[in-house]
């Protein structure tokens, strides 16, 4: 009988073992992935970001230190007997007015030519117009893409004939102001071959085998001594293992909270300036950038946690009602942290309500979440396992079950529809949609944003709406106008129901990962044919433009289009095959209110934030905003380790 116990405290010493081995290896996948963060600040910072490339014998133009980012150096040379004016447009600037360089006199006299210089934008390419002066008449019109830092000369002859000739010539090569984007890609893909790398390491028997006779040894000798020498130990009776075991909670999927944490990192980086580069900021009006991508993605994968979230409440035995408490009070939280956060004045004392913002980020996620929620508690069913799956409607039993909220969410995108086009603007044209300012030649410069402004203006007031739109960079707009306004919010909670959609069909077709793929593909293609319908294709010609400053329908049916497309890519990569963790994207997304509210705050703090050698540098910005934002994921990562994490 004592042989037999010793047996047995053998065998579960040698089973305790294991489970120690297995923890120590789970330590060194920790110390494995801390050292590639580490690394991955530490190269940020002393890779060689400068591309600022050095010119040679043409130092008698302009130097370009005296050049700011995205700026260039126009020397305009008159060789004509007529005085001339010269004009440039964007030409990302749709039906605009021509913007006047200056004037250039005309050449004194034969073989004397005249000069001016201008400083030209080189983040768009331009269109440069030359008129004669006084007596107005275009000359000649010159395309032009300049680049950045650059040294240009614009020679004006006349030719034979007698017509004028514009010739724009490089005197001093522009720098390659992309080079820190191409060294920061190779510097963040060899920190995931490192990664996958050592994860393949780890994985190999033989170091699996080294790592168990290394701690594995001892560790046994430890416990079989424990076992030997603890007499009033209590051992658990082996009878206890033909108990049921305890039910399981649901499976997390990672490839929402990997989606998440995806939209977040790009929200922070392009929050924090995105390197100053031009694509990494919004938009001025219609088209889309990066930055106008990842706040529309962040609104749709919370309606997929909201279908999942309130199915695995009402399962549990949670009533609608003290659910529908938790939804109001969580929406109401969320809008007041967004007006605390959003002010810059938090810090300094109470708020003031002369210029208080009202609208913002956390404020619209607040309303759709507080719409979609309300929505969702109507007509969820608790258990969809009982659900006829022979029927004729069953193929599509994901979008009829719910068919009061789809007859709602209609009946909110004909009240947006309504209120754009029909909504009487004074001084404007009746469902206009332009930026006003120099837009359609100057014609209705106060009337950005149309019917969406004047209802912001209306109900908020003109001092409590954003001040400085990003109409303002090319279409020169001076009107107060808000990218998350009333009208906006409309079109955000279609969005969020677009994505509660996709959570319906997560939940219909658990585990049947075909059925859920190609229905994320289906919707994926619908909502392209109905953008490619409205927009016709174009950026500025189309029945309804793509425009994220007014949430115009077109542009959530364009990014819920490739929510669902990057959705189906994340979830078959992370849930069905598991190549990838969703590392290190995952750890943010699990706690995206904190990272969020916390970039907000501390962005002008070290380390998210120093003073610069150079601020006119591309590259030191794009250090500065990619160290800032691995700072964050670390912080998160560091905190799921803890297991903390900030829910409202």
């Amino acid at each position: 009988m004592e042989k037999r116990n010793i047996n047995k405290n053998i065998t579960s010493s040698v089973a305790e073992a294991t489970r120690a081995q297995d923890n120590e290896m789970a330590k060194g996948r920790e110390l494995f992935y801390l050292s590639c963060i580490a690394s991955l600040i530490l190269a940020i910072c002393v890779a060689p970001l400068k591309a600022e490339l050095s010119s040679f014998g043409l130092s008698h133009f302009k130097p370009r230190s005296t050049l700011k980012m995205d700026e260039a150096f126009l020397r305009v040379i008159n060789e004509l007997d007529t005085e001339v004016a010269v004009y440039w447009v964007s030409r990302r600037c749709y039906q605009c007015l021509y913007q006047q360089f200056g004037v250039v006199l005309a050449q004194p006299s034969q073989g004397q030519p005249s000069s001016e210089e201008f400083i030209v934008s080189t983040q768009h390419g331009l269109k440069i117009q030359v008129n004669s002066t006084p007596v107005i008449q275009e000359l000649c019109t010159v395309p032009f893409h300049f680049g950045e830092q650059g040294n240009y000369t614009l020679w004006l002859k006349n030719t034979s004939n007698s017509v004028v000739n514009c010739s724009i010539v490089t005197d001093v090569d522009p720098v390659n102001s992309y080079i820190p984007i191409l060294v920061a890609f190779l510097v963040f893909a060899g920190l995931g071959l490192l990664s996958a790398l050592g994860r393949a390491i780890f994985a190999l028997d033989i170091v699996k085998a080294v790592l168990f006779r290394i701690s594995g040894t001892m560790e046994t000798e430890r416990l079989i001594n424990s076992e030997l020498g603890s007499p009033g130990r209590t051992v658990t009776p082996v009878t206890d293992n033909i108990l049921p075991p305890p039910p399981s909670p649901s499976k997390r999927l990672r490839s929402l909270d990997t989606f998440r944490g995806i939209s977040l990192v790009i929200m922070v980086f392009v929050n924090y300036g995105g390197g100053r580069y031009w694509f990494f900021r919004h938009e001025s009006w219609n088209g889309l950038t990066v930055a106008d991508l990842v706040f529309p993605w962040f609104v749709f994968i919370m309606g997929t946690s909201i279908a999942l979230s309130i199915n695995s409440m009402l399962r549990s035995g949670s009533s609608r009602t003290s659910l529908l408490k938790k939804v109001v009070w969580r929406s109401l939280q969320l809008f007041l942290i967004g007006v605390v956060v959003i002010n810059p004045n938090y810090c300094r004392g109470f708020l003031s309500w002369d210029n208080l913002r009202i609208p913002g980020v956390l404020q619209r996620l607040a309303w759709s979440y507080l719409a979609v929620a309300c929505l969702d508690l109507l007509v969820a069913r608790a258990h969809l396992d009982i659900l006829p799956t022979d029927a004729w409607w069953s193929a599509c039993i994901d979008v009829l079950l719910y068919w009061p909220a789809w007859i709602f969410v209609l009946l909110l995108e004909v009240l947006w529809l309504c209120l754009t086009f029909l909504l009487p603007v004074p001084g404007c044209p009746t469902g206009y949609l332009g930026p006003g300012g120099i837009g359609d030649m100057g014609a209705y410069p106060n009337c950005t944003g149309g019917a969406a402004g004047l209802v912001d203006r209306w109900l908020l007031g003109e001092n409590h709406i954003y001040q400085t739109p990003s109409a303002r960079v090319i279409y020169g707009s001076h009107m107060p106008f808000d990218p998350e306004g009333v009208l906006g919010s409309i079109n955000s909670i279609v969005m969020a129901f677009l994505g509660l959609q996709a959570g319906k069909i997560i939940l219909h077709y658990r585990d049947l990962h075909s059925s859920i793929i190609s229905r994320f593909l289906i919707w994926g293609l619908i909502l392209g044919v109905i953008s490619a319908v409205l927009t016709k294709c174009s950026t500025d010609q189309g029945f309804i433009p793509v425009n994220k400053n007014l949430w115009s329908v077109s542009y959530v049916t364009t990014v819920a289009c490739f929510a669902f497309v990057l959705l189906v890519v994340v979830y078959y990569i992370v849930d069905v095959k598991k190549w990838w963790s969703g590392a290190p994207f995952f750890y943010p997304g699990m706690n995206s209110i904190l990272v969020y509210v916390g970039h907000e705050v501390f962005e002008d703090y070290f380390p998210f934030r120093w003073r610069m050698v150079n601020t006119q540098s591309h590259a030191e910005h794009l250090t500065q905003n990619l160290v800032a934002v691995s700072c964050w994921v670390l912080i998160s990562f560091v905190l799921y380790r803890k297991k903390i994490f900030w829910k409202i």
